[in-house]
């Protein structure tokens, strides 16, 4: 049987919930209601939580804990090339979609993007609507809008691929 690891992260941004196995890590959410669940930490989940509070404290940009993803063969893909946008970038729905091999799957991207079960360090956060406008996040809009503004501030820089 496979024991299930969780610590929590709460900061400005709210509490995260922070999934894994033995291995690597399997999920990190944004609970916005009361957890009144303990915490059972291992490695991974501790080293997971200490990763992600270097991002927010602007002094990490790539992670390095284990990931184990879950899902169907085309979420795993998207999943992967969302790993590949750069700290402070932003691209759009339709960029991630020829990405992908296939303007045409634009939906299936943003549907994919939707159900990402490892918040920021599979960043999500960085797909914005065709006109740079924010739209999705499962974590809501004004935490993806502070997760960009702490990149664009951290990096220096920002830029924002269309197509």
């Amino acid at each position: 049987m496979n024991q299930i690891y969780q610590s929590f992260l709460s900061n400005e941004f709210g509490t995260l919930q922070i999934c894994g196995n033995q291995n690597s890590i399997t999920a990190v959410k944004f609970v916005d209601t009361e957890v009144a669940v303990t915490a059972f930490e291992n490695e991974i989940t501790i080293q997971c939580k200490q990763e992600l509070q270097e991002y927010f404290d602007g002094k990490r940009q790539v992670f390095s804990v284990p990931l184990q993803l879950q899902g169907t063969p085309f979420q795993n893909r998207v999943w992967e090339t969302l790993t590949s946008i750069n700290y402070g970038e932003t691209i759009t729905y339709l960029a991630l979609a020829k990405r992908l091999g296939n303007v045409k799957s634009i939906r299936a991207a943003a549907s994919a993007n939707s159900k990402n079960p490892i918040s920021i360090i599979v960043p999500c956060h960085r797909v914005i609507g065709s006109g740079g406008k924010l739209v999705g996040y499962a974590g809501g809009l004004w935490r993806k809008q502070k997760l960009l503004a702490l990149e664009q501030e951290t990096s220096g820089s920002y830029r924002t691929i269309f197509n």
